[in-house]
Protein backbone atom coordinates (compact mmCIF):
# COMPACT_ATOMS: atom_id res chain seq x y z
CA UNK A 1 0.00 0.00 0.00
CA UNK A 2 1.36 3.33 -1.34
CA UNK A 3 0.71 6.38 1.08
CA UNK A 4 0.46 9.81 -0.13
CA UNK A 5 0.09 12.82 1.44
CA UNK A 6 -2.34 15.30 0.03
CA UNK A 7 -4.95 17.89 -0.01
CA UNK A 8 -8.25 16.85 0.40
CA UNK A 9 -11.12 19.58 -0.10
CA UNK A 10 -13.81 20.41 2.36
CA UNK A 11 -16.49 23.00 3.30
CA UNK A 12 -18.87 25.15 0.70
CA UNK A 13 -17.85 26.46 -2.87
CA UNK A 14 -16.75 29.95 -1.60
CA UNK A 15 -15.35 28.43 2.00
CA UNK A 16 -12.94 26.15 1.03
CA UNK A 17 -10.84 24.47 3.81
CA UNK A 18 -7.82 22.11 2.94
CA UNK A 19 -6.88 19.26 5.28
CA UNK A 20 -3.53 18.11 4.83
CA UNK A 21 -4.31 13.65 4.90
CA UNK A 22 -2.06 10.64 4.58
CA UNK A 23 -3.99 8.48 2.66
CA UNK A 24 -3.70 5.26 0.48
CA UNK A 25 -3.05 6.45 -3.14
CA UNK A 26 -5.83 4.24 -4.75
CA UNK A 27 -8.55 6.11 -2.57
CA UNK A 28 -10.50 9.54 -4.13
CA UNK A 29 -9.98 12.66 -3.23
CA UNK A 30 -12.08 12.98 -0.28
CA UNK A 31 -12.38 9.48 1.58
CA UNK A 32 -11.83 8.45 4.86
CA UNK A 33 -7.91 9.19 5.02
CA UNK A 34 -5.02 7.07 7.26
CA UNK A 35 -4.67 10.51 9.46
CA UNK A 36 -5.28 14.06 9.56
CA UNK A 37 -2.10 16.08 9.30
CA UNK A 38 -2.85 19.18 9.55
CA UNK A 39 -5.58 22.10 8.15
CA UNK A 40 -4.76 24.82 5.69
CA UNK A 41 -8.09 27.74 5.44
CA UNK A 42 -7.33 30.05 2.74
CA UNK A 43 -9.09 32.87 3.30
CA UNK A 44 -8.12 35.69 5.20
CA UNK A 45 -8.90 36.12 8.76
CA UNK A 46 -8.18 39.67 10.01
CA UNK A 47 -5.41 39.67 13.16
CA UNK A 48 -7.28 41.73 16.24
CA UNK A 49 -3.66 43.01 17.20
CA UNK A 50 -2.11 44.36 14.05
CA UNK A 51 -5.29 44.22 11.92
CA UNK A 52 -3.25 42.50 9.01
CA UNK A 53 -5.19 39.40 6.98
CA UNK A 54 -3.68 36.37 6.97
CA UNK A 55 -4.24 32.64 5.94
CA UNK A 56 -3.61 29.81 8.31
CA UNK A 57 -2.11 25.95 7.97
CA UNK A 58 -1.99 24.32 11.14
CA UNK A 59 -0.36 21.00 11.15
CA UNK A 60 1.17 18.42 13.11
CA UNK A 61 5.47 18.41 12.29
CA UNK A 62 6.45 15.34 14.01
CA UNK A 63 3.44 13.49 12.40
CA UNK A 64 4.30 14.74 8.96
CA UNK A 65 7.99 13.78 9.59
CA UNK A 66 6.92 10.21 10.86
CA UNK A 67 5.33 9.40 7.27
CA UNK A 68 7.57 10.93 4.94
CA UNK A 69 10.47 8.69 6.99
CA UNK A 70 8.13 5.90 6.83
CA UNK A 71 8.05 6.37 2.81
CA UNK A 72 4.76 8.13 2.21
CA UNK A 73 5.12 10.69 -1.02
CA UNK A 74 3.78 14.20 -0.98
CA UNK A 75 1.98 15.72 -3.74
CA UNK A 76 3.37 18.45 -5.55
CA UNK A 77 1.19 21.42 -3.86
CA UNK A 78 2.31 19.63 -0.35
CA UNK A 79 5.89 19.63 -1.17
CA UNK A 80 5.36 23.18 -2.10
CA UNK A 81 3.82 23.98 1.44
CA UNK A 82 6.27 21.67 3.18
CA UNK A 83 8.78 23.79 1.66
CA UNK A 84 7.55 26.44 2.75
CA UNK A 85 7.21 25.72 6.11
CA UNK A 86 10.72 24.58 6.67
CA UNK A 87 9.75 21.27 7.14
CA UNK A 88 11.80 19.81 4.11
CA UNK A 89 14.75 21.33 2.39
CA UNK A 90 13.68 23.04 -1.05
CA UNK A 91 16.22 20.44 -2.57
CA UNK A 92 14.81 17.68 -1.38
CA UNK A 93 14.32 13.68 -3.01
CA UNK A 94 10.17 14.40 -3.19
CA UNK A 95 8.45 15.38 -6.24
CA UNK A 96 9.98 18.60 -8.01
CA UNK A 97 7.46 21.53 -7.99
Amino acid sequence: MTVRLRMAVHGTRNNRIFHLVAIDHRRRRDAKPIELLGVFDPSPKLDRIGEHSCKTMKWSVDRIKYWLGVGAVPSKPVTRFLEWGGIIPPDSRHPPK
